[in-house]
C-alpha cells in the first residue's frame, strides 16, 4: 500500500455532496481539495452552488475561489494545483480528502495520467477554432465523430475546447485521443485511496435538482450573470458555459425567455447528471453509496464511509 493515500468522495450535482465532506472532513480531521470545474472561480458563487465560508465550519478548502472567470482552468492546471494541495496535507501527516463532481478531473488525479503528449499546436488549434466560428459547435463535434466515434461520446459538442484538443490529437498521432485515454485509465493509481459515489434514487435526484435551480434563481442568480457581464465576461468563456450562466446570458441577450432560460438549466442539469453517473459507472474500484440504503441518515453514511476508509489502511 502506498504511504501517500488519499479519500475521494463524488456523485452527480445536487446530491448533497458538500454536507457530507464536511462531516467526513472532520471525522478525518483534514482539509479538503475541489474537484469542480465551476467552483474554482471567483464572482460565480451562486450558480456553481459554491460552499461558503460559513459552510466549511473551519475545514481548509483548497481550489475553490482561486481563478478569475476570464482565466484558463483545464484538467492539466486542476492536476498541478491539485497535487500541490496533496501534498501540503500529505506534510501535515493529513488524509486529503478530494470532493466534487467533476469525473474528468478526479480520473486524472487518481491516475496521474499523462497530458503531455497533448502539447499544443498553436496552428492546428486556430484552424479548428475558425473552423467553430464559421461552422458552428456542432459541425465540429461531426468531424470529430467520423473520426473518434467514442470521444464524440464522451465530449459534449459545446465544450469545444475539448472537441478541438481531441481533433488536433488525431490529426497529429492518427490515434484516437480515446484510446490513449484508456490506456492511460488503465494505470494503477500511484496512491492508495477509497474512491466513493454518493448516489440517490433518480427521481429524487431530479427533484433536488429543480428545487436547486429555483433557489438558485431566488438567492440572485439573474443578477450575479448579470454583474459578470458588466465585468466584461463573455461566452466564449470557458467559466461563463458553466450550466446557468449560459442560458441566463442567453437571456440578456434576448434570445429567449426567463421562463424559457430556467426550463433549460434544469432539463440540461438533469442530463448533466445522468452523464455524471454514467461516466462513475465506468471507473474502477469505486464505492457507491445509495442515501436510500442508508435511510437517508447521514451519521449512518459517515460511519460506513469511516469503516471503508479504516478497512483499506488509509489512515
Amino acid at each position: 500500500m502506498s504511504e501517500k493515500n488519499v479519500v475521494v468522495l463524488t456523485g452527480p450535482t445536487a446530491v448533497g455532496k458538500t454536507a457530507l465532506s464536511i462531516a467526513l472532513a472532520k471525522a478525518l480531521d483534514t482539509g479538503i481539495i475541489s474537484a469542480d470545474s465551476m467552483q474554482v472561480y471567483k464572482h460565480m458563487d451562486i450558480g456553481s452552488a459554491k460552499i461558503m465560508p460559513e459552510e466549511m465550519q473551519g475545514v481548509e478548502h483548497a481550489l475553490v475561489d482561486v481563478y478569475e472567470p476570464d482565466e484558463e482552468f483545464h484538467v492539466v492546471r486542476f492536476q498541478q494545483d491539485a497535487k500541490a494541495a496533496m501534498e501540503r496535507l500529505w506534510a501535515k501527516n493529513k488524509l486529503p480528502l478530494v470532493v466534487g463532481g467533476t469525473g474528468f478531473y478526479i480520473q486524472a488525479l487518481l491516475y496521474d495520467i499523462d497530458f503531455t503528449t497533448e502539447d499544443a499546436d498553436t496552428e492546428l488549434r486556430k484552424k479548428y477554432e475558425r473552423l467553430a466560428k464559421e461552422q458552428g459547435a456542432e459541425a465540429l463535434h461531426e468531424m470529430l465523430r467520423s473520426v473518434d466515434p467514442q470521444s464524440a461520446e464522451d465530449i459534449h459538442a459545446n465544450n469545444i475546447k475539448r472537441v478541438i484538443r481531441a481533433l488536433e490529437y488525431y490529426e497529429k498521432t492518427g490515434t484516437p485521443i480515446s484510446e490513449h485515454n484508456a490506456t492511460e485509465r488503465a494505470k494503477r493509481s500511484p496512491y492508495g485511496f477509497a474512491y466513493f459515489v454518493l448516489t440517490d434514487k433518480r427521481e429524487n435526484l431530479y427533484a433536488r435538482i429543480d428545487a436547486r435551480v429555483d433557489a438558485m434563481m431566488e438567492q440572485g442568480l439573474l443578477e450575479e450573470v448579470k454583474t459578470l457581464k458588466q465585468m466584461g465576461y463573455t461566452r466564449d468563456m470557458v467559466s461563463m458555459q458553466g450550466l446557468g450562466y449560459k442560458e441566463l446570458l442567453a437571456y440578456l441577450d434576448g434570445e429567449c425567455s426567463l421562463d424559457e432560460a430556467v426550463y433549460i438549466i434544469k432539463r440540461d442539469t438533469r442530463h448533466f447528471a445522468k452523464r455524471q453517473l454514467t461516466w462513475f459507472r465506468r471507473e474502477r474500484d469505486v464505492i457507491w453509496v445509495d442515501k436510500s440504503a442508508f435511510d437517508y441518515d447521514d451519521e449512518k453514511i459517515l460511519k460506513y464511509m469511516l469503516g471503508e476508509i479504516e478497512k483499506r489502511g488509509l489512515r
